[in-house]
């Protein structure tokens, strides 16, 4: 059952994304601005399985999978933003000014924000941040097209 705050619980984006366990990094969107900006919540548990090897003994959530998380929300973003495809896809173009402040470990709620910085169909240009509680962890730039699937299966060279 979806909290009252959110505006998409975990069946709600995976509806949108492809992605699923172990590498669906958002679990609910708490906020959504058409065109502008979206806020979304991932809970690290000690259970999830890059903690077996990153790192034994010392499990830091890895910056590459933050990055991955604010994407993801940006493809959610794209998606619920630009009408009525059926079965849009969203490809991950380009990260920019990646910064990684404070590592992210288990029992953290990280809050992912992301804001359209530029959009000129079928390109998207988003800021991400990453916050475990009032403390920025990391932040990037983010490029992605949104393609129709009829498209990307007709053109094997994408992807």
């Amino acid at each position: 059952m979806a909290d009252s705050d959110t505006v998409m619980d975990s069946m709600a984006l995976q509806a949108i994304l492809p992605h699923r366990y172990p590498f669906l990094l958002v679990d609910c969107v708490v906020e959504f601005e058409p065109w502008h900006r979206a806020v979304g919540l991932k809970n690290i548990t000690i259970t999830e399985p890059y903690f077996q090897g990153h790192f034994p003994g010392r499990p830091i959530f890895p910056g590459v999978l933050i990055v991955e998380a604010l994407a993801q929300l940006g493809g959610v973003l794209a998606i619920r933003s630009s009408g009525p495809d059926p079965s849009p896809v969203v490809y991950l173009t380009g990260i920019e000014k990646a910064k990684f402040r404070k590592p992210v470990l288990p029992g953290d709620q990280m809050r992912l924000e992301v804001e359209v910085i530029k959009h000129r169909a079928p390109f998207w240009k988003m800021r991400g941040k990453a916050f475990v509680k009032s403390r920025l962890v990391c932040e990037a730039e983010s490029t992605a097209m949104v393609s129709s699937e009829a498209e990307a299966t007709s053109n094997p060279g994408t992807g």
